[in-house]
């Protein structure tokens, strides 16, 4: 896809300074700019680049003013950062405008199909599955049966969506994600093996969730596995059976938690993060990564360490770790002077 410089200012309500009529195709870094490239300087420590980027359109703040010749056009806003990210939204949803059914691709008679929905080659809608308008499911998905997936949400390439999973508005599910698998449940027997306990709930996201690559995504044993409106999760995440978490939570790479844990409304959690089952997590809660969380939090606590301590206990406490084999030898000290007044 080719913009012109007049197009991107009109998307931007720009100002153009140099070729309205330049073509890019691409995004560059401002050092690494080349023709038919589109930057940005927001950083004034890049300014230097300006004069030398081979970018033929670059985006820069009103008040910028060259000090020498540019070779790039510019593109005048009030803040470049926001410019170019808005830019990125508008390329994305051009990139994914994608509409229609391709073959081969199966649906099943007895499921409903919105308007304006893409269907990918070798995707899969199975028995009773309710597809809303404007839908996306890329090739290789699987939707099994009874599904509900509701309006502008996206599936991409090779996730698979198990039976009875309801999915809310512009919701995002990535790569080789799998929601609605069975959970963990088996119970010890006489046999002194384990027996599966059947695994009959569901999953339920709700609107604008966004589900990362890779991630997986439990049905409950009873009732629901639920994944509340705006939450954020990302890439190698595993949600255990019967898990809820609370409203725009955001959550990062390789988080365990397991089986029937709530999580509260807004809470930060950091990458390789694992949560023991049963328990609850509070509002606001901040868990920074690799912790592991063996007790209830409360809202706004902010915790670290495995097991879990409170942050600021955990940093004092980390303050005398470092300096443990000092303090080691300064008791052994002691006590040997002890010892030899002792003996005096």
């Amino acid at each position: 896809m080719k913009f012109t410089a007049n197009q991107i200012a009109e998307i931007l309500e720009g100002e153009i300074e140099g070729n309205e009529n330049v073509e890019v195709f691409k995004l560059s870094k401002i050092e690494e700019g080349e023709k038919g490239s589109l930057t940005f300087l927001s950083n004034p420590k890049y300014t230097p680049h300006i004069y030398s980027t081979e970018a033929s359109i670059t985006i820069v703040n009103k008040d910028f003013i060259a000090e020498k010749e540019v070779k790039t056009t510019l593109i005048k806003v009030l803040n470049p950062y926001e410019a170019f990210s808005k830019l990125l939204e508008v390329y994305s949803e051009v990139k994914l405008n994608k509409s229609g059914i391709e073959s081969p691709s199966f649906i099943s008679k007895s499921a409903s199909i919105g308007k304006n929905i893409y269907l990918g080659a070798f995707a899969y809608i199975s028995d009773n599955v309710i597809i809303g308008n404007d839908v996306k499911i890329y090739p290789n998905v699987h939707i099994g049966e009874n599904v509900v997936i509701e309006s502008n949400t996206t599936i991409f390439t090779g996730a698979k969506i198990y039976s009875e999973t309801i999915i809310g508005k512009n919701c995002a599910i990535h790569s080789g994600s799998i929601v609605g698998a069975d959970g963990f449940g088996f119970a010890p027997n006489s046999k002194g093996t384990f027996s599966k306990i059947p695994q009959i709930g569901n999953v339920i996201i709700e609107d604008n969730v966004d589900i990362g690559a890779l991630t997986t995504i439990d049905r409950a044993t009873l009732g629901s596995t639920i994944i509340r409106k705006g939450v954020k999760l990302d890439n190698q995440i595993q949600v255990a059976h019967n898990v809820e978490i609370g409203e725009n939570t955001v959550i990062a790479a390789q988080t365990g938690i397991a089986g029937s844990v709530k999580i509260g409304e807004n809470c930060m959690i950091g990458g390789q993060v694992g949560i023991a089952g049963h328990l609850v997590i509070g509002n606001n809660v901040r868990i920074q990564a690799q912790t592991g969380v063996g007790r209830n939090i409360n809202d706004n606590e902010i915790i670290q360490g495995s097991p879990a301590l409170n942050y600021s206990d955990y940093f004092k406490s980390y303050v005398y770790f470092k300096k443990l084999p000092e303090l080691v030898a300064t008791i052994n000290l002691l006590e040997k002077e002890i010892k030899a007044l002792k003996e005096k």
